[in-house]
C-alpha cells in the first residue's frame, strides 16, 4: 500500500492536496493538532468536497486515517511513507521539523533504502528548502548524509481557492474548481510519483513569482480595497467598478515585470490575469476579505504580494501607480481580531506611514514611499 502523509487537514489540506494524493492512489494519513478533525477523520474514513463553479460537482476521498501530529504514532507513519505533503503556513514549517526529521531517523536506524519526497505546500516561496533548513537542524552529520541520499525536498507553487465554509460535516471541503500544483521534477529523489494534478516543473521560480504576483497579489488588493470600502466579501469587492480597475491594472504593472523578468508572453499572461479575475468573481465561493487580508505584516514584507512585484517592476523601469495603491490600502487594513494589523496600525501610530512602511517591506526608494504617502492620504 502507498502511504502519503498530510500535515494539516485543514481546508486546503483536505481540500486540495490531500484530494490529490488520494487520486493517485495513496492511502493518506492527515497530521494535525486537532484532534477533533483527526478523530472525525479516523471516524469516518473519508469525506466529500463540494467543488462550486458554474458547474457543481463533489468528489469523495476514500482510504483515508488520521493522527495527531504530537504524538510518537506519527514517526512510525513516516518510516512507512513514500511523500509527505504540508499544509499548514509558513510559521509552522519549524514546529512540524523534528517530527520529520526523527522519522528520518526512524528510517535510517530501520535500515530502508527507500526514497522519501517532502514537498511543503505553502503560499511562499521555497518553502520545501526552508522545511529541509529546518529539518537538517534536528539531524547530526550521518544523519544528513543519509538525508541527502534518500529525502528529496521537491519545492513548488500551489493555487487553489478553499475558502471557510461551514457545513454539516465538519470535515467536508468546499473548493473552486480550478486549481495549480507545479513541483520542481529535478529535486525528488528517486523515481517521481506519478499524481494527475502534479505538474512538473523545470522553471519552478517562473511559476512561483507568476503565482505570487498574479493571483496573491490580485486577490490581497482586492481585499484590503474592499474591506476600506466595507465588503464583506472578494465577489462583492471586484464588482465594484472603482475596485476592479485598480486590480486589474495592478495585476498588469505585475504582469508586465514577469514578461521581462522571465520572457513570458504577454497576450498569453493578460490572458492569464483575466483568468484570476474571473475566479474572484466566482459568486459560488464566499471568500471572505478578513480572510484572504489577514496578516498584513506578511503580505507587506519584501518577499511577498505587495512589495516584491513592485519593486521587480521598478527594476525595469515601469509604471507602479497601481500597486502603490495596493500598498497604501493595505496599510489602511485594520481589523481588532487580527494581531498583525493590531501591530500594523500601531506601527503607523508610532513611526508614520512612511517609516513604517520602510521597517516593514524593506522599501527604501524615497520617491516610492512619498508616493504611497500620497495615495494613503487621498485613499
Amino acid at each position: 500500500m502507498k502511504k502519503a502523509i498530510q500535515f494539516g487537514a485543514g481546508n486546503i489540506g483536505r481540500g486540495f492536496i490531500g484530494g490529490l494524493l488520494s487520486g493517485a492512489g495513496y492511502h493518506v494519513v492527515f497530521a494535525d493538532v486537532n484532534d477533533t478533525i483527526i478523530d472525525k477523520i479516523n471516524e469516518d474514513g473519508k469525506y466529500t468536497i463540494f467543488v462550486k463553479d458554474v458547474e457543481s460537482k463533489e468528489q469523495v476521498i476514500t482510504d483515508i486515517s488520521g493522527v495527531n501530529s504530537t504524538k510518537p504514532e506519527l514517526i512510525d507513519e513516516i518510516k512507512e511513507a513514500e511523500i509527505i505533503t504540508t499544509a499548514v503556513g509558513l510559521r509552522i514549517l519549524p514546529i512540524i521539523a523534528p517530527s520529520v526529521a526523527k522519522g528520518i531517523i526512524a528510517r535510517k536506524e530501520a535500515g530502508s533504502e527507500a526514497y522519501l519526497n517532502i514537498i511543503a505546500c505553502e503560499n511562499a516561496i521555497k518553502g520545501s528548502s526552508q522545511l529541509k533548513e529546518a529539518v537538517y537542524e534536528h539531524l547530526n552529520d550521518d544523519e544528513k548524509s543519509y538525508a541527502d541520499k534518500y529525502v528529496g525536498f521537491p519545492d513548488c507553487s500551489v493555487d487553489r481557492i478553499v475558502p471557510p465554509v461551514r457545513l454539516d460535516n465538519p470535515i467536508d471541503v468546499v473548493v473552486e474548481n480550478y486549481y495549480e500544483w507545479n513541483v520542481e521534477e529535478a529535486s525528488f529523489k528517486g523515481e517521481v510519483p506519478k499524481i494527475e494534478g502534479m505538474n512538473l516543473a523545470d522553471n519552478l521560480m517562473a511559476y512561483i513569482e507568476r503565482k505570487l504576483f498574479t493571483l496573491n497579489t490580485g486577490h490581497c488588493i482586492t481585499a484590503y480595497l474592499g474591506n476600506y470600502k466595507g465588503y464583506k466579501t472578494i465577489d462583492e469587492s471586484i464588482a465594484d467598478e472603482e475596485i476592479y480597475t485598480i486590480v486589474k491594472k495592478a495585476m498588469e504593472q505585475s504582469g508586465m515585470a514577469l514578461v521581462n523578468k522571465y520572457g513570458f508572453d504577454k497576450e498569453a499572461h493578460f490572458k492569464y490575469i483575466e483568468k484570476i479575475i474571473s475566479r474572484f468573481k466566482n459568486p459560488y465561493l464566499v471568500d471572505d476579505t478578513a480572510r484572504v487580508g489577514r496578516e498584513p505584516l506578511r503580505k507587506l514584507s519584501a518577499t511577498d504580494r505587495l512589495a516584491k512585484p513592485t519593486m521587480t517592476a521598478l527594476e525595469y523601469n515601469l509604471p507602479v501607480d497601481a500597486l502603490l495603491t495596493g500598498i497604501a490600502a493595505a496599510l489602511k487594513y485594520n481589523n481588532a481580531d487580527d494581531p498583525q494589523s493590531v501591530e500594523l496600525q500601531d506601527k503607523i501610530k508610532t513611526l508614520g506611514v512612511k517609516d513604517a512602511l520602510k521597517e516593514i517591506s524593506g522599501i527604501n526608494n524615497e520617491t516610492v514611499l512619498e508616493q504611497v504617502v500620497d495615495i494613503y492620504n487621498t485613499l
